[in-house]
């Protein structure tokens, strides 16, 4: 990433708005840290790596890992989701260290993604490192562009879940992940 460009673009951005304000100075160089630091630092991450030295052998019934943060960027508005994700998986025969589920989810969010995308990206990543007898991602978030644009719908929760495996009962798996709640 060339922050300097970026800081510039963002300057330019600014003037071609109107906006100059001497409170505005250095907004650029903030934002394009914040971006190359923090909104974009996903790209970073090697998800396989990632999972592959946090698996290990052993088996339970269920996994479920809750009210995980998650802050997103809408690639069609380049404007902030922030919510939270629960990820469900039944082992086979393989965990996971349950920090890298955040770690997964985190790594998944924190790139110019969907949210339907972000979910089954993580059910696939986890489907491919710990072969789970079946796996879900339920991601609730609000949308800055549906609340600070368009349709200024304030309040409203965008709900989405992936899931993979086989799975006898999607509606028992939509229980454990609190579907609708």
């Amino acid at each position: 990433m060339d922050r300097h460009a970026a800081a510039q673009a963002i300057e330019a951005f600014l003037r071609a708005l109107g906006r100059d304000e001497p409170e505005l100075a250095g907004t650029g160089e903030r934002v394009a840290q914040a971006w190359a630091e923090e909104l974009l630092a996903g790209y970073a991450v090697d998800v396989d790596a990632l999972l592959a030295q946090s698996v290990l052998a052993g088996t339970s019934d269920l996994v479920v890992v809750r009210d995980l943060p998650v802050a997103t960027v809408c690639p069609h508005h380049l404007t902030p989701s922030i919510g939270e994700a629960t990820v469900a998986f039944a082992p086979d025969r393989h965990l996971v260290g349950l920090g890298a589920v955040a770690q997964l989810v985190d790594a998944f969010a924190r790139r110019l993604a969907l949210q339907e995308q972000i979910g089954r990206n993580v059910v696939a990543a986890l489907g491919k490192h710990v072969s789970p007898r079946w796996c879900a991602c339920r991601i609730v978030l609000r949308h800055a562009c549906m609340i600070a644009r368009g349709e200024r719908s304030h309040g409203a929760r965008v709900e989405t879940v992936a899931i993979a495996g086989g799975v006898a009962d999607p509606a028992s798996i939509h229980d454990v992940l609190g579907v609708g709640r």
